[in-house]
Protein backbone atom coordinates (compact mmCIF):
# COMPACT_ATOMS: atom_id res chain seq x y z
CA UNK A 1 0.00 0.00 0.00
CA UNK A 2 2.72 2.25 0.70
CA UNK A 3 4.33 1.75 -2.18
CA UNK A 4 1.59 2.80 -4.34
CA UNK A 5 1.33 5.75 -2.32
CA UNK A 6 4.68 6.66 -3.11
CA UNK A 7 4.06 5.82 -7.51
CA UNK A 8 1.25 7.68 -7.10
CA UNK A 9 2.72 10.68 -5.37
CA UNK A 10 5.62 10.10 -7.96
CA UNK A 11 3.01 10.11 -10.88
CA UNK A 12 1.44 13.42 -9.58
CA UNK A 13 4.73 14.96 -9.44
CA UNK A 14 5.78 13.95 -12.71
CA UNK A 15 2.20 15.64 -14.47
CA UNK A 16 2.59 18.42 -12.62
CA UNK A 17 6.24 19.29 -13.71
CA UNK A 18 5.01 18.32 -17.30
CA UNK A 19 2.31 21.21 -16.92
CA UNK A 20 4.31 24.27 -15.82
CA UNK A 21 7.14 23.07 -18.14
CA UNK A 22 4.65 23.02 -21.13
CA UNK A 23 2.66 26.34 -19.87
CA UNK A 24 6.04 28.38 -19.49
CA UNK A 25 8.77 26.50 -21.55
CA UNK A 26 7.96 29.94 -24.39
CA UNK A 27 8.39 32.05 -21.75
CA UNK A 28 11.00 34.79 -21.48
CA UNK A 29 11.02 35.84 -18.30
CA UNK A 30 13.37 38.55 -18.84
CA UNK A 31 10.65 40.59 -21.00
CA UNK A 32 10.14 43.96 -20.96
CA UNK A 33 7.98 45.95 -18.00
CA UNK A 34 6.55 47.99 -21.19
CA UNK A 35 2.67 47.55 -21.68
CA UNK A 36 0.54 46.23 -24.70
CA UNK A 37 -1.14 49.19 -26.06
CA UNK A 38 -2.46 47.31 -29.06
CA UNK A 39 -2.19 43.57 -29.10
CA UNK A 40 -2.65 43.30 -33.25
CA UNK A 41 -0.98 45.67 -35.37
CA UNK A 42 -2.81 45.32 -38.78
CA UNK A 43 -1.18 43.26 -42.09
CA UNK A 44 0.10 46.02 -44.72
CA UNK A 45 1.16 46.40 -48.50
CA UNK A 46 3.16 49.14 -49.15
CA UNK A 47 6.00 49.99 -51.64
CA UNK A 48 9.63 50.96 -50.17
CA UNK A 49 12.50 53.64 -51.32
CA UNK A 50 13.62 50.88 -53.88
CA UNK A 51 10.85 49.94 -55.07
CA UNK A 52 10.20 46.80 -53.95
CA UNK A 53 7.18 45.71 -51.70
CA UNK A 54 7.09 46.02 -47.84
CA UNK A 55 4.67 43.98 -46.22
CA UNK A 56 4.03 42.63 -42.40
CA UNK A 57 6.38 39.96 -43.03
CA UNK A 58 9.54 41.89 -43.69
CA UNK A 59 8.76 43.07 -39.79
CA UNK A 60 8.53 39.51 -38.38
CA UNK A 61 9.84 38.66 -35.28
CA UNK A 62 11.36 42.22 -35.71
CA UNK A 63 11.29 45.66 -33.22
CA UNK A 64 10.52 48.49 -35.19
CA UNK A 65 9.63 51.92 -35.01
CA UNK A 66 6.36 53.84 -37.30
CA UNK A 67 6.45 57.47 -38.33
CA UNK A 68 4.13 59.74 -40.52
CA UNK A 69 5.97 62.54 -42.49
CA UNK A 70 5.89 63.87 -45.92
CA UNK A 71 9.48 64.54 -48.03
CA UNK A 72 8.73 68.56 -48.40
CA UNK A 73 7.70 69.39 -44.98
CA UNK A 74 9.29 72.49 -43.12
CA UNK A 75 7.71 72.51 -40.14
CA UNK A 76 8.25 69.04 -37.81
CA UNK A 77 9.16 66.43 -40.19
CA UNK A 78 12.53 67.68 -40.03
CA UNK A 79 13.29 67.83 -36.61
CA UNK A 80 11.54 64.91 -35.89
CA UNK A 81 13.60 62.54 -38.43
CA UNK A 82 16.94 64.50 -37.45
CA UNK A 83 15.83 62.60 -33.72
CA UNK A 84 15.04 59.32 -35.93
CA UNK A 85 18.68 59.35 -37.25
CA UNK A 86 19.77 59.50 -34.08
CA UNK A 87 17.70 56.13 -33.72
CA UNK A 88 18.91 54.64 -36.97
CA UNK A 89 22.69 55.29 -35.88
CA UNK A 90 21.93 53.86 -32.44
CA UNK A 91 20.48 50.56 -34.15
CA UNK A 92 22.03 50.44 -37.80
CA UNK A 93 24.21 47.90 -36.89
CA UNK A 94 21.14 45.87 -35.72
CA UNK A 95 19.62 43.37 -37.39
CA UNK A 96 16.49 42.59 -35.31
CA UNK A 97 15.46 46.30 -35.36
CA UNK A 98 14.02 48.31 -38.75
CA UNK A 99 12.46 51.53 -39.03
CA UNK A 100 9.36 52.12 -40.54
CA UNK A 101 8.35 55.76 -42.51
CA UNK A 102 5.15 56.26 -43.96
CA UNK A 103 4.58 59.19 -45.96
CA UNK A 104 1.49 60.60 -45.41
CA UNK A 105 1.05 62.29 -48.82
CA UNK A 106 1.11 59.51 -51.31
CA UNK A 107 -0.13 62.01 -54.17
CA UNK A 108 3.04 63.54 -54.01
CA UNK A 109 5.77 61.42 -52.65
CA UNK A 110 6.62 59.00 -55.66
CA UNK A 111 9.62 56.25 -55.07
CA UNK A 112 11.85 58.72 -56.32
CA UNK A 113 11.49 61.27 -53.94
CA UNK A 114 11.35 58.83 -51.41
CA UNK A 115 14.79 57.43 -52.28
CA UNK A 116 15.89 60.86 -52.77
CA UNK A 117 14.91 61.94 -48.60
CA UNK A 118 16.60 58.77 -47.65
CA UNK A 119 20.09 59.76 -49.32
CA UNK A 120 19.48 63.36 -47.16
CA UNK A 121 18.58 61.10 -44.13
CA UNK A 122 21.69 59.00 -43.97
CA UNK A 123 23.80 60.61 -45.77
CA UNK A 124 23.59 64.20 -44.21
CA UNK A 125 25.49 64.91 -41.07
CA UNK A 126 23.78 65.18 -37.82
CA UNK A 127 24.39 68.43 -35.97
CA UNK A 128 23.61 69.72 -32.60
CA UNK A 129 21.94 73.29 -32.61
CA UNK A 130 22.70 75.22 -29.94
CA UNK A 131 19.08 74.76 -28.40
CA UNK A 132 19.78 71.18 -27.52
CA UNK A 133 17.90 69.92 -30.88
CA UNK A 134 19.20 68.31 -33.76
CA UNK A 135 19.18 68.71 -37.52
CA UNK A 136 20.80 67.27 -40.83
CA UNK A 137 22.92 68.98 -42.89
CA UNK A 138 22.76 67.65 -46.58
CA UNK A 139 25.39 68.34 -49.30
CA UNK A 140 23.11 67.68 -52.47
CA UNK A 141 26.41 67.38 -54.19
CA UNK A 142 27.00 64.30 -52.01
CA UNK A 143 26.01 61.35 -54.99
CA UNK A 144 26.99 58.50 -53.08
CA UNK A 145 24.40 55.45 -52.81
CA UNK A 146 23.43 55.74 -48.89
CA UNK A 147 24.58 52.45 -46.96
CA UNK A 148 20.85 51.88 -45.05
CA UNK A 149 20.44 48.46 -43.27
CA UNK A 150 17.41 48.97 -41.74
CA UNK A 151 15.13 52.30 -42.92
CA UNK A 152 12.82 52.00 -44.69
CA UNK A 153 10.19 54.89 -46.16
CA UNK A 154 7.14 53.96 -47.30
CA UNK A 155 4.24 54.73 -49.62
CA UNK A 156 1.18 53.35 -50.79
CA UNK A 157 -2.75 53.35 -51.25
CA UNK A 158 -3.70 56.78 -49.00
CA UNK A 159 -6.75 54.84 -47.27
CA UNK A 160 -4.19 52.05 -46.42
CA UNK A 161 -1.75 54.47 -44.53
CA UNK A 162 -4.12 56.03 -42.64
CA UNK A 163 -5.55 52.92 -41.45
CA UNK A 164 -2.45 51.72 -40.18
CA UNK A 165 -1.51 55.60 -38.25
CA UNK A 166 -5.02 55.55 -37.13
CA UNK A 167 -6.03 52.16 -36.19
CA UNK A 168 -2.82 50.08 -35.23
CA UNK A 169 -0.12 52.58 -34.91
CA UNK A 170 -2.34 54.95 -32.88
CA UNK A 171 -0.81 58.32 -33.67
CA UNK A 172 -3.35 60.07 -35.63
CA UNK A 173 -2.92 63.96 -34.33
CA UNK A 174 -6.23 63.76 -32.48
CA UNK A 175 -7.60 66.60 -34.85
CA UNK A 176 -11.15 66.02 -35.84
CA UNK A 177 -10.75 65.46 -39.74
CA UNK A 178 -14.20 66.77 -40.57
CA UNK A 179 -13.25 65.83 -44.55
CA UNK A 180 -15.52 63.02 -45.88
CA UNK A 181 -13.09 61.99 -48.44
CA UNK A 182 -9.57 60.30 -48.13
CA UNK A 183 -8.12 62.64 -50.87
CA UNK A 184 -8.73 65.77 -48.71
CA UNK A 185 -7.44 64.02 -45.27
CA UNK A 186 -4.32 64.50 -43.86
CA UNK A 187 -2.32 63.24 -41.11
CA UNK A 188 0.58 65.29 -39.21
CA UNK A 189 2.02 63.84 -36.21
CA UNK A 190 5.19 63.84 -34.30
CA UNK A 191 4.78 60.73 -33.01
CA UNK A 192 6.64 57.42 -32.88
CA UNK A 193 5.06 53.89 -32.39
CA UNK A 194 7.41 51.40 -30.97
CA UNK A 195 6.31 47.57 -32.40
CA UNK A 196 7.68 44.79 -31.03
CA UNK A 197 8.33 41.01 -32.05
CA UNK A 198 5.31 40.02 -31.86
CA UNK A 199 3.51 42.66 -34.29
CA UNK A 200 1.71 44.64 -30.95
CA UNK A 201 2.11 48.34 -29.70
CA UNK A 202 4.12 49.14 -26.82
CA UNK A 203 4.88 52.44 -26.53
CA UNK A 204 4.16 55.90 -28.45
CA UNK A 205 6.29 58.68 -27.67
CA UNK A 206 6.92 62.93 -28.88
CA UNK A 207 9.44 62.66 -31.68
CA UNK A 208 9.90 66.39 -30.65
CA UNK A 209 11.23 66.18 -27.19
CA UNK A 210 14.34 64.89 -26.11
CA UNK A 211 13.58 63.00 -23.07
CA UNK A 212 11.01 60.88 -25.23
CA UNK A 213 13.46 60.38 -27.90
CA UNK A 214 16.00 58.97 -25.14
CA UNK A 215 12.94 56.94 -23.78
CA UNK A 216 12.68 55.23 -26.84
CA UNK A 217 16.30 54.11 -27.53
CA UNK A 218 16.23 52.67 -24.08
CA UNK A 219 12.57 51.08 -24.57
CA UNK A 220 14.10 49.51 -27.99
CA UNK A 221 16.42 48.02 -25.93
CA UNK A 222 14.62 46.24 -23.37
CA UNK A 223 12.29 44.79 -26.82
CA UNK A 224 15.30 43.68 -28.49
CA UNK A 225 16.18 41.34 -25.41
CA UNK A 226 12.63 39.45 -25.72
CA UNK A 227 12.83 36.50 -27.08
CA UNK A 228 9.76 34.27 -27.45
CA UNK A 229 10.03 30.89 -29.83
CA UNK A 230 6.80 30.27 -30.04
CA UNK A 231 3.60 32.51 -29.69
CA UNK A 232 0.83 30.11 -29.93
CA UNK A 233 0.70 28.45 -26.53
CA UNK A 234 1.08 31.38 -24.45
CA UNK A 235 -0.67 33.90 -26.56
CA UNK A 236 -3.67 31.59 -25.84
CA UNK A 237 -3.63 33.06 -22.25
CA UNK A 238 -2.93 36.32 -22.37
CA UNK A 239 -1.64 39.23 -24.65
CA UNK A 240 0.50 40.89 -22.10
CA UNK A 241 4.05 40.54 -21.46
CA UNK A 242 4.16 39.84 -18.16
Amino acid sequence: MKKKILWYLAFFVVLTVGFWYFLYRDKDFSQSILPVINPNVQDFAFTNQNGKPFTEKDVEDKVYVAEYFFTTCKGICPKMNANMRRVFDAFKDEPGFLILSHTCMPETDSVPLLKGYEARMINGKLVMTADGSYKIDYDTNNHIPPVNPNWNFVTGDKTALYKMARQSYLIDNNKSDTANKIADQFIHTQFFALVDKQRRLRGIYDGLKEEEVQKLIDDIKELLKEKVTSKHFMNGFSNNPG
